[in-house]
């Protein structure tokens, strides 16, 4: 039988966690979750990357350069650090969150985030259908094997505003044509997440104490989440919610704009037989489309509820995000926060 990470400290031991190394610090979700980290003053960070990455690290970090092909890189950039965060592209190779939960184990790493932040993978009917995704649940289920380490699974849904300022193939908006196809009636709604909530989420969580500190166990701490999913969401809202916005936002009227109707069911068996056949713009077709289906799988606010107040995360609002998606898609840039609004 697996060892069981220990609920409880060891004498003189801290109940705050000080020292987080992170996979993909620089990356799509990561520069938010190191910005946010530091913002705190309360954590240590690490990046690991690759020997050879030329990626540009954030100042206030330390770089740990490893080698996947030679597992004892990863376990000495490991040791010391109280918790692992993996942030990796959907095309990453499997084996190397598998590597990284060995050495995270090897060197005593006591806390695992894995590479969720997305949609509810809990909700094993929704990951079935998206395939790549389908084996998420392999790698919680070797940190609770090895013993050594508890993992939190992120859940914040679609990353709202790189959804909608993207190609149609995720929100359905085309902003160059000024065109929409809603998925059904477009009004099933979905919990969606900002870049800047899930660093303030990640963050939030790893600045908890470990274990209660009061007497009446109302606050939280994070054995509150040890193997479980933390569910954190900026909106819950519908293509026609998002519609609403855009118009808001772009100062346009509906008349302005060509909408047609597809079938969320019929939208993903497409975007599923594209994989199949190789295309794999197909899968984000098919994952997109998937979330909005009615049974409500896409809207874990709902079907789990959410962790925003334990964590003491800030209301945003919806129209200042969806300006910075309409930047990015009419500037073409991938970053519209350095030229639109600013946040600590």
């Amino acid at each position: 039988m697996a060892q069981q990470p220990s609920t409880t400290l060891p004498s003189g031991s801290s109940n705050r966690l000080k020292n987080i190394a992170i996979v993909g610090a620089t990356g799509t979700s990561g520069k938010f979750i190191v910005q946010s980290l530091l913002a705190t003053g309360k954590h240590k960070v690490t990046a690991l990357t690759r020997e050879g990455g030329t990626a540009q690290m954030p100042s206030g970090i330390t770089v740990q350069k490893v080698n996947y092909s030679d597992p004892s890189t990863l376990v000495s950039a490991l040791r010391g650090q109280d918790a692992l965060i993996i942030t990796m592209g959907v095309r990453a190779p499997p084996d190397q969150q598998t590597k990284l939960i060995h050495a995270a184990a090897e060197a005593g790493v006591q806390w695992i985030l894995p590479n969720e932040f997305g949609y509810d993978s809990a909700n094993e009917a929704l990951a079935d259908d998206i395939l790549p995704n389908a084996n998420k649940k392999a790698y919680t289920e070797l940190v609770e094997k090895l013993g050594v380490s508890k993992w939190v699974g992120f859940v914040c849904g679609f990353w709202y505003e790189f959804s909608l300022g993207g190609s149609p193939d995720r929100f359905g908006f085309d902003f160059q044509k000024k065109e929409v196809v809603l998925f059904d009636e477009g009004t099933q709604p979905i919990s969606v997440t900002t870049f800047p909530m899930v660093g303030k989420g990640v963050a939030s969580l790893l600045s908890l104490p470990i274990s209660r500190e009061d007497s009446n166990g109302e606050s939280a701490c994070l054995e509150d989440f040890g193997n479980r999913f933390c569910y954190v969401a900026s909106f819950v809202v519908s293509q026609k919610d998002m519609l609403d916005s855009v118009l808001r936002v772009t100062k346009t009227d509906i008349k302005d704009w060509t909408i047609t109707k597809e079938s969320s069911k019929e939208r993903y068996e497409k975007g599923m037989a594209r994989l199949r056949g190789g295309d794999y713009a197909g899968m984000v077709v098919g994952m997109y489309s998937r979330n909005f289906f009615p049974d409500g799988s896409g809207n874990h606010s709902v079907t789990k509820g959410l962790d925003n107040e334990k964590l003491g995360l800030p209301k945003e609002d919806l129209d200042e995000f969806t300006e910075v998606a309409v930047k990015q898609a009419l500037d073409g840039v991938s970053d519209a926060y350095h030229s639109s609004v600013q946040r600590g």
